[in-house]
């Protein structure tokens, strides 16, 4: 399965209130029925807090 791109992450991401856990990131996209692939990234981020979307993008993308 190929890597969500950052546009379609901050997509499934839009309207997220920051800072938020893993597990809001991830409860959130599910709530706007993202992509498999953007779940799967999402799931995979260190659980911790994330300030903004490019913080969970820099984080996505390694």
């Amino acid at each position: 399965m190929a890597d969500p791109s950052p546009i379609d992450i901050q997509k499934a991401l839009g309207g997220m209130d920051y800072p938020a856990s893993k597990e809001d990131l991830v409860r959130h996209a599910e709530g706007k029925s993202a992509e498999d692939s953007v779940l799967e990234t999402l799931k995979n981020l260190p659980d911790r807090e994330y300030d903004s979307p490019t913080d969970v993008n820099k984080e996505a993308s390694k």
